[in-house]
């Protein structure tokens, strides 16, 4: 493809809406989507809770064991308003989308997903994957439980924002970790550890 392709993300919104409370209350795991796109603003809000930075020395909205940040961020795109469907790259400290795939790989995620369809009729899905290297080089053998940890904290920020904005999603373990490397073109070094298909509830 030549230089990847980097979409600018509008920036996201950091006051207003709905009571930490209420978000908590609300919180649920859907599976099933409207026939509804997704807007840039929604992926803008979604991406930078799950890695967002927040201060110019580069924390970010979810903790990480020693500051390490093992987390890659992808969306896999197929109904997002402005985005062409394509696996794309989340830049968090330029807050961007570097494009890494062209096409709509939904239906090709849902298969190495068990075959769980409803993940294909998803507008987009928010990829989490893991570099262990960046945590075990300091960490040794138990870096590994701290690079899921960090997974966890990303993904509860993921439904947290959903639920703020009126979306729905789930977190999903269950796949052929090969599988999904290879249809999201993944590098040997990042191991994917979740997916989370986002859209409107039905």
């Amino acid at each position: 493809m030549g230089r990847a392709q980097v979409i600018r993300l509008p920036a996201p919104r950091l006051d207003g809406g709905a009571s930490l409370v209420a978000v908590l209350t609300a919180r649920r795991s859907i599976r099933e989507y409207a026939d509804q796109a997704l807007t840039l603003d929604d992926v803008s809000q979604l991406l930078w809770a799950a890695q967002g930075v927040t201060s110019p020395g580069g924390a970010r909205t979810a903790p990480s064991a020693g500051a390490l940040f093992p987390l890659e961020i992808y969306l896999v795109a197929g109904a997002v308003q402005q985005l062409a469907a394509g696996i794309y790259r989340y830049r968090p400290m330029r807050h961007a989308l570097e494009r890494t795939a062209e096409g709509d790989r939904r239906g090709a995620l849902a298969r190495a997903a068990l075959r769980q369809d409803w993940i294909g009729r998803a507008p987009a899905v928010v990829v989490l994957a893991a570099v262990y290297s960046r945590t075990t080089g300091k960490y040794g053998g138990r870096g590994r439980k701290y690079v899921h940890m960090d997974v966890g904290h990303a993904a509860q920020n993921v439904y947290l924002q959903a639920a703020a904005i009126d979306l729905g999603t789930t977190f999903v373990g269950a796949f052929h970790d090969n599988q999904v490397k290879q249809t999201l073109e993944l590098p040997a070094a990042e191991h994917p550890l979740g997916l989370m298909p986002v859209g409107h509830p039905a």
